[in-house]
């Protein structure tokens, strides 16, 4: 059976086909997007963006246990979206890049 588009052209058709993103690349993306798929997690990630904190200080701001806040970032380090450095007996935790607020507040505003 031989495809028939209604409204593609086989220019656009080759051009889609070739911007496309490899089946690698999709699983990736949709493993960095479930990042920002817990509530828990966008509140620290938004925390995060203003300044470095401290578990006990993410848990304080967001009235959540210590023990959550433990395990999100936890998960968020492994994603690479966290980042931490030890200051003494306090561990610090930050944003791994600028791109990742960039990336919140571009969908804030699709939203």
């Amino acid at each position: 059976m031989e495809d028939k588009f209604l409204i593609l052209s086989e220019n656009n058709k080759r051009e889609i086909l070739n911007y496309l993103p490899n089946n690698e690349c999709i699983e990736k993306l949709a493993n960095f997007f479930q990042n920002f798929s817990d509530g828990t997690r966008l509140k620290i990630i938004s925390c995060l963006a203003m300044c470095d904190m401290c578990v006990n200080d993410i848990s304080q701001i967001l009235k959540i246990n210590q023990t959550t806040i433990s395990h999100q970032l936890k998960y968020l380090k492994s994603q690479n979206i966290v980042t931490s450095k030890r200051n003494g007996k306090i561990i610090e935790y930050s944003l791994t890049s600028n791109k990742v607020n960039d990336l919140m507040l571009s969908a804030v505003n699709v939203i």
